[in-house]
């Protein structure tokens, strides 16, 4: 288990405790005991997560995450790996060399032969070799460019879970203050004996209610600060204050769809990655090919023999007869043919063509799950963006004064306290929900970007 989900899970289990002290106490329970102190920590929990001024926006996020999350600088190490894998294959092959001797059993013969090969590598061996470690190389910058779209997306998703959960707290926070005031309001009604305690007990429930949404609503901040930060490579305990609104990220603007659609099937790094693999299959099929083809090798020698069998020679100044040692010298050259008479690659010939095919469907499969993809990234984007008017326009508003109204039909005697407390439960879901969709669209355009592989996307 990773240090990150040990903080996380540890995180999540003291929130959890917390909640659970707070549903088990008992009515009589002292709520104002450490009133002050929570609101001096109410107004300063939202400060701890957002600033809207030197805090970190999404762009910021993803440019860090791009230079420091450790899966990409690996998948990258991997890429450049592949430009030495080239620098091999530009290679030619060694030639080789060989010192044999022999010698007579018994007498003075004896033979010395020294001979080198140099393998031409003919039919284009070398030539389909860099081919194919070429188009190995184009498949992992391929790569390297897709987890960069990917972390991108994912880090701007990421960024919108942590602003709704920073919102939702806010609320939460406020509609704590709320609650305690209500709570005031009630006791100080049943001190004067104008209420009966039964809604002072239950105008306690629903205060430790809140402060039970509170601690939830802060603990998944929490969560998903960690996870943000795993994303962007930085450290659980390094500092981060997010800075954006969605207001502006959710209404920022897009590409038409037919100009995105033309952009992606171009440009989009799995689709140039399945291009890229069937290249490759294709370079494959030329190497099993030339591979195939008839090979030399050439070779250079020299060999000296000695004979146990002496000449005779006549000495020029005595005329004597003279034994003569007898040294023979040669250059030994010579061709060596590899001929592909029973073995032609045949097999390694259909297996790459059969490669070639399924990289060919595949590459054809993967552009149409991009158009599928583009198309319903559009069209989830436009349906969350209206229902995130319908909200602003014709449920938020709506919702409070209908809050505002049963507040003070309550406080004439028409309407009873379960009757508030169940309208204001009504408020707050509606509020939550506003956050929600506005996620919602959010995130829609994100997959916006991440299917038309938008430049905005990793900030190009």
């Amino acid at each position: 288990m990773t240090t990150r989900n040990l903080r996380t899970r540890f995180s999540r289990y003291q929130r959890c405790i917390a909640a659970f002290f707070l549903l088990v106490s008992p009515v009589s329970f002292p709520v104002y005991a450490q009133t002050n102190q929570q609101t001096v920590n109410s107004q300063t929990t939202f400060d701890k997560y957002l600033d809207l001024v030197n805090g970190k926006t999404v762009d910021d996020l993803v440019s860090f995450a791009l230079a420091n999350n450790a899966e990409l600088i690996a998948i990258r190490k991997e890429s450049d790996a592949g430009e030495a894998l080239i620098k091999q294959a530009r290679l030619r092959a060694n030639p080789s060399a060989e010192i044999s001797g022999a010698k007579r059993v018994g007498g003075s013969d004896n033979n010395l032969m020294i001979q080198g090969e140099l393998p031409l590598e003919l039919g284009g061996r070398r030539a389909s070799r860099i081919r194919a470690a070429e188009a190995e190389l184009e498949i992992r910058k391929q790569a390297a460019a897709e987890r960069e779209r990917q972390l991108a997306a994912d880090v701007r998703s990421k960024f919108g879970e942590a602003l709704a959960a920073i919102l939702k707290l806010q609320f939460a926070e406020e509609i704590l203050d709320m609650a305690r005031q209500n709570f005031e309001i009630v006791a100080a009604k049943v001190t004067e004996g104008r209420t009966p305690p039964l809604e002072q007990s239950m105008e306690t429930v629903e205060l430790n209610k809140m402060r039970v949404d509170r601690e939830t609503a802060e603990g998944s901040v929490e969560t998903r600060m960690f996870e943000l930060r795993n994303l962007a490579g930085m450290e659980p305990e390094a500092a981060l204050k997010l800075k954006g609104a969605f207001t502006s990220l959710v209404r920022a603007q897009i590409p038409p769809q037919d100009i995105a659609t033309e952009r992606a099937l171009r440009e989009r790094p799995d689709l140039a990655g399945a291009r890229s693999v069937e290249q490759l299959a294709n370079a494959r099929i030329e190497q099993a090919r030339s591979e195939g083809r008839i090979d030399a090798d050439i070779m250079l020698g020299y060999q000296r023999t000695n004979t146990g069998f002496p000449l005779l020679g006549i000495q020029e100044s005595t005329g004597a007869l003279l034994p003569i040692e007898d040294k023979m010298h040669f250059f030994t050259f010579g061709v060596r043919l590899n001929l592909p008479v029973t073995n032609r690659n045949q097999g390694m010939i259909e297996a790459a063509t059969l490669e070639a095919e399924a990289a060919r469907s595949r590459r054809s499969f993967g552009e149409l799950t991009v158009k599928r993809e583009i198309v319903s990234a559009y069209a989830r984007y436009n349906r969350s963006l209206r229902a995130m008017e319908i909200y602003r326009v014709g449920v938020r508003d709506q919702a409070a004064l209908n809050l505002n109204v049963v507040r003070q039909t309550y406080d004439l005697g028409a309407k009873t306290l379960l009757d508030y407390i169940a309208e204001h439960h009504r408020f707050m879901e509606t509020e939550n929900g506003y956050i929600d969709a506005q996620l919602e669209a959010y995130l829609a355009r994100v997959e916006i970007l991440r299917a038309t592989y938008a430049s905005e996307l990793v900030n190009k």
